[in-house]
């Protein structure tokens, strides 16, 4: 099965696209997802859907690629290799809603194979999870969103959580600022065959977290897509959105990666919100929900 494992991620990929799109547009009512197909001069290429405007959704994009060929020389330096050829492919998706009350969104689920120069897989592993990055702190929403990872993680082995959601909270953490990105959720990387778990073990495991994506977000937008907001919320949001953009540029693997390879810069800049400010020096109100909000994000919780 492992030498089909590619074609057989690669499937469900492109089936989830389908699913969470479709999903996504029937909740905005407004807009629908443009579609863009790409290729790589190196070798393969990827299907980017991106929504704007919308009702519900001020930008976001739900992206599919699949690219081949020889490893970067800063790649292979990281990895300790020479000669190295690579497949990677994977889904990721970013969802920034105009309301300020409904949190944006992070997925992804990825699958990676190295190669000798002969030709041979002299390694693969799965990677991904999915987090949450809300702009006022709804503690109900957030066990929602982890009470649904744990039971993806749970089915599978119940050590899963814990380290997943700990690992997430420490990915997703702007050193520089002193606080995570969001509240976190599940990151894995490197999922690797073990005594435990062959790769179609992995695959089931992914799968069943990237199947569970659209429950653990869509009743939390419906709960608060319709919520009043003020100016104030707003401009908080748009704050908040600068903390965004500064991880994915300064610290994410997988924009990092994207840049490193020659990949579609549109389609690895998709995940960067629309309107975005950076004031100097703002500091919530003391006893605020913004306060809050960075209180949490300086200080991890359990939410399970």
């Amino acid at each position: 099965m492992q030498n089909n494992m590619k074609e057989q991620f690669v499937n469900y990929i492109q089936s989830l696209q389908d699913t969470i799109t479709s999903k996504l547009e029937e909740i905005d009512g407004k807009a629908t997802f443009q579609q863009d197909l790409w290729k790589r001069p190196e070798g393969g290429g990827g299907r980017t859907r991106v929504i704007e405007n919308g009702d519900v959704f001020e930008k976001g994009g739900v992206n599919i690629s699949k690219v081949h060929g020889k490893l970067p020389e800063t790649m292979q330096q990281y990895f300790g290799v020479k000669d190295a050829n690579f497949f990677a492919c994977g889904l990721s998706l970013v969802l920034h809603p105009k309301n300020p009350m409904v949190p944006t969104v992070h997925a992804n689920w990825r699958y990676f194979e190295m190669y000798n120069a002969q030709g041979e897989i002299v390694d693969q592993w799965f990677g991904g999870g999915q987090d949450l990055t809300p702009y006022y702190l709804f503690e109900e929403d957030a066990k929602h969103f982890h009470r649904v990872c744990k039971k993806a993680c749970d089915k599978h082995n119940p050590t899963f959580y814990p380290n997943y959601k700990k690992r997430c909270d420490e990915y997703f953490y702007n050193a520089h600022r002193g606080e995570g990105r969001g509240i976190g959720g599940l990151f894995f990387d490197y999922c690797k065959v073990s005594e435990e778990m062959s790769m179609e073990d992995w695959y089931n495991f992914v799968t069943e977290v990237g199947d569970s994506f659209l429950n653990a977000y869509v009743p939390i937008v419906e709960k608060r897509k319709d919520a009043p907001y003020s100016e104030t919320n707003r401009a908080w949001q748009e704050i908040r959105r600068g903390r965004y953009v500064e991880f994915n540029l300064v610290h994410d693997k997988g924009t990092l990666f994207g840049l490193k390879t020659n990949g579609r810069i549109e389609s690895i800049l998709m995940s960067l919100p629309p309107k975005v400010q950076w004031v100097y020096d703002h500091q919530p109100e003391a006893g605020s929900e913004e306060e809050k909000l960075v209180e949490v994000l300086k200080n991890p919780k359990a939410w399970t």
